[in-house]
């Protein structure tokens, strides 16, 4: 027998291969019109980034429809599950869930007034909806949309976050200068943290539930309160930089967030178009470095491995170096800015992890 022969009997009883497992895929979500109502910003939709491949554009999921003649709504918020396997996306008035892999839309359901930033439970199965700055939180069955309860707490209800252990909801008004922490269990308000110097503003928590971080109105820079004792710690300012005007939401520093093993504290600065780096190691934290940024930062987050950080103005940070490696762009070329983005990864068609939009500490 010849050796073509030989090799060609040999492939024929050689069984068929077993196809290649893709790759995980990590990608970037991100909502807009996520800074305001601007479409020039990335337009209308959830647009997905392929994070691996230099943060390249993917394709474009649709929202909302926007009326001709009349002005899309805000995006005010995002939250993910690898449990449920779908992003949710808040507007002014409504809150949309979709499917993260094939991008149809599961529910769209509009609230009683309103709806801001949101929070999903650590299972997939809550979500914790603030009114538009209204009175209350409405708690919301995530398969299904419907509200199962409502939490009220007359502070212009603003801003959310879910503890890492699912026990409590951290409920920050946009007319208080006192944080609420709500008990999942019973959907009550079970204690408050402060006052604050001011209403509160952007904040986040670490991983232990021992302490809170926020910005309040009137500060460049931030304070820190204890989430047992309820009491507030420190004030600490921004070294170097003035305050000045600021192109929106009012307040100096409108964003921070702790990186994921908690060394750093990064606080956003809108006057000066700067995120601003402290230890966190030390209490009071302590200014150790100071970002330029190509516009105003509303926004500050991390991604889930805590290599890169996601400004606002749609550029990418290394958190190691602190040097920019990618700046958002759609699949026209226009430059992407939005506040309201996260970090899912995909694997074999199901998504196995879901980042935040908020900057929450993980070290337990």
């Amino acid at each position: 027998m010849r050796i073509g022969q030989i090799l060609l009997a040999a492939a024929l009883a050689i069984p068929a291969a077993i196809p290649a497992i893709a790759a995980d895929q990590h990608l970037l979500y991100v909502a807009s019109p996520g800074t305001r109502n601007y479409v020039q910003y990335g337009g209308v939709g959830v647009l997905v980034f392929d994070i691996d491949n230099g943060y390249k554009f993917v394709r474009r999921i649709p929202t909302w429809t926007v009326p001709e003649g009349k002005e899309p709504e805000n995006v005010k918020g995002i939250a993910a599950s690898a449990q449920t396997g779908r992003v949710y996306v808040t507007s002014l008035n409504r809150m949309i869930a979709i499917d993260a892999v094939s991008g149809k839309k599961v529910w769209d359901k509009a609230y009683e007034g309103g709806c801001d930033r949101l929070a999903i439970s650590p299972d997939g199965k809550l979500l914790y909806v603030p009114q538009l700055e209204g009175p209350m939180w409405h708690v919301v069955n995530s398969a299904t949309g419907d509200v199962i309860a409502s939490i009220e707490t007359k502070s212009g209800s603003h801003n959310t976050i879910y503890a890492a252990d699912g026990a409590h909801v951290y409920l920050a008004g946009l007319k208080s200068p006192v944080l609420s922490v709500a008990d999942t269990k019973t959907h009550t308000v079970a204690s408050t943290v402060g006052p604050f110097a001011d209403v509160i503003r952007p904040f986040t928590v670490n991983g232990s539930n021992t302490l809170v971080f926020v910005n309040v109105n009137g500060l460049l820079g931030f304070e820190v309160g204890d989430l047992r004792t309820g009491k507030k710690l420190y004030h600490v300012e921004v070294a170097g930089y003035k305050q000045g005007p600021v192109k929106r939401h009012g307040c100096p520093s409108h964003g921070i967030a702790l990186t994921p093993d908690e060394k750093e504290l990064w606080v956003a600065d809108c006057a000066n178009s700067a995120i601003h780096v402290f230890d966190s190691t030390a209490m009071p934290p302590k200014q150790v470095a100071s970002i330029a940024q190509r516009d105003c930062v509303g926004w500050v987050s991390f991604s889930m491995d805590g290599r890169v950080a996601y400004s606002s103005t749609g550029e990418v940070i290394d958190v190691a170096t602190r040097k920019i490696v990618a700046a958002l762009k759609d699949e026209t070329g226009r430059e992407v800015q939005s506040e309201k983005l996260l970090d899912v990864t995909i694997s074999n068609g199901k998504v196995i992890r879901a980042g935040n939009q908020f900057g929450v500490g993980m070290k337990k």
